[in-house]
């Protein structure tokens, strides 16, 4: 629906201030840590976010969307930021060094950064967790006409390796149960956990699928980009389709970084009509079939489908990326590139290339932001989006309301005790101070 082109170089610009931003910090202090290869697969998932479908605080209703980010890919949340001149260079310059004064937490959490994050989504599995519990409150307070958040909605972004945790899909019954079609859970399957493949003898995305639509959620799986679609068109014999069913995510993997020539012969040639159907590409064109997190319009179709579609079911896309897209060979889909904390002089010099950014060589050394000017074309753009959805993202709000403390006879039976005869739980005596409590903010 927007301008693609632009949208494009806009997603450039933060993924380079992102790695940079963590290459910066690592130069300075070996060893701070922090994470370049997790926002590089997941950027594509929030941009469209950003640009199109995730409301602010002063859209229509005052409550905007809640965004559980993925917690790894904070970077890239600074790094759009910083673009839209929320954050300065001297605070991108303080990642990891919160108690500096004006740091940027290592993840999202308020009570690092009040004005900034909302919601706390690290250690993994408690972000979509609570997703759903706020989902499920937003439906509380609408059925029972307490506000109204009918134009509310709770996105989560996590990881497929992430899905492990036990939290992570404890409550999946619970948000079908509830209906909460006010729910997406946009999982980045980029293949990959902390030090290896996720499932490198089976497909993990099929296996999310059985999992969320065994839980009575409606899934989307967005798996091959559009320049898949003339193959899969051609496939009149469902040739294709099979021989994506049956690749294991390890060798999904692989393929990332392998030659044309190699995909040709391993992925297509298993089957001589298989083979035909590629035989008007190039081996560069090969290299150039994408995943689908990585398209932009597909990602498009499925936030559209997950919020305009009323299902009465949540729902959850499944997109397959690579981790460290973008970033060159030394990261892309390499079991270490999650612990790779920095980018090298030359591996500097192929992300900018990759990324067609106007920085000179002589620059690189320093590892340099990039940010176009707050007039340029792509911050118009970006600001102008974001204020037709109802401001920035994340952008905490706190609204304090001062209360009268009860009065102190409100506490007069438990100084009391309890005597031989009358025995009394810790339990029980909780639940009678909360019932006390709550009918003394009744009444006030």
């Amino acid at each position: 629906p927007g301008d693609e082109q632009m949208e494009r170089r806009i997603r450039r610009l933060v993924r380079w201030n992102a790695a940079v931003m963590v290459t910066r910090a690592n130069q300075r202090h070996p060893g701070l840590g922090g994470h370049i290869s997790t926002y590089a697969s997941s950027a594509s998932l929030y941009e469209v976010g950003f640009n199109h479908f995730f409301r602010g605080k002063d859209s229509p209703g005052g409550l905007g969307d809640a965004i559980y980010f993925q917690g790894h890919g904070a970077p890239g949340i600074y790094a759009r930021a910083f673009l839209e001149g929320r954050l300065s260079e001297d605070q991108l310059d303080r990642f990891r060094m919160e108690s500096k004064g004006g740091g940027l937490s290592s993840y999202p959490h308020p009570r690092l950064m009040p004005e900034f994050w909302e919601y706390p989504t690290v250690s993994m599995g408690l972000g979509p967790m609570n997703a759903i519990y706020q989902a499920r409150f937003l439906k509380y307070l609408e059925n029972r006409g307490i506000a109204d958040t009918s134009q509310a909605r709770v996105w989560c972004f996590m990881g497929d390796g992430e899905s492990d945790e036990p939290e992570s899909l404890g409550a999946l019954s619970l948000a079908a149960r509830e209906g909460l079609d006010n729910l997406v859970f946009v999982v980045n399957c980029n293949l990959q956990r902390l030090d290896g493949p996720v499932r490198g003898n089976g497909q993990i995305v099929q296996e999310l699928e059985a999992r969320f639509r065994g839980a009575g959620w409606n899934v989307i799986k967005v798996l091959t980009g559009g320049d898949w679609d003339e193959l899969l068109a051609r496939d009149v014999d469902g040739l294709l389709v099979r021989r994506m069913e049956e690749t294991l995510d390890g060798d999904w993997q692989r393929y990332s970084t392998e030659s044309g020539a190699v995909i040709r012969d391993e992925f297509f040639g298993a089957d001589p009509r298989l083979r035909q159907i590629v035989d008007h590409l190039s081996d560069a064109d090969l290299e150039r079939l994408r995943m689908g997190g990585h398209d932009y319009r597909k990602l498009d179709r499925a936030y559209w489908f997950a919020t305009q579609q009323p299902t009465g079911e949540p729902t959850a896309i499944l997109a397959r990326t690579v981790k460290g897209w973008t970033l060159g060979e030394g990261f892309e889909a390499r079991n270490v590139t999650h612990q790779m904390k920095s980018l090298g002089l030359e591996e500097l010099r192929v992300f900018r290339d990759r990324l067609e950014l106007p920085i000179s060589d002589d620059a690189l050394e320093t590892a340099p932001y990039h940010h176009p000017g707050s007039d340029s074309e792509e911050i118009r753009y970006l600001l102008e989006h974001r204020a037709a959805l109802g401001g920035p993202l994340p952008d905490r709000r706190a609204h304090p309301v001062e209360l009268e403390l009860p009065e102190a006879d409100l506490y007069g039976e438990f100084r009391k005790g309890t005597g031989p005869k009358v025995p009394a739980s810790t339990t029980m005596v909780f639940v009678r101070l909360l019932r006390a409590l709550l009918k003394d903010c009744l009444l006030y």
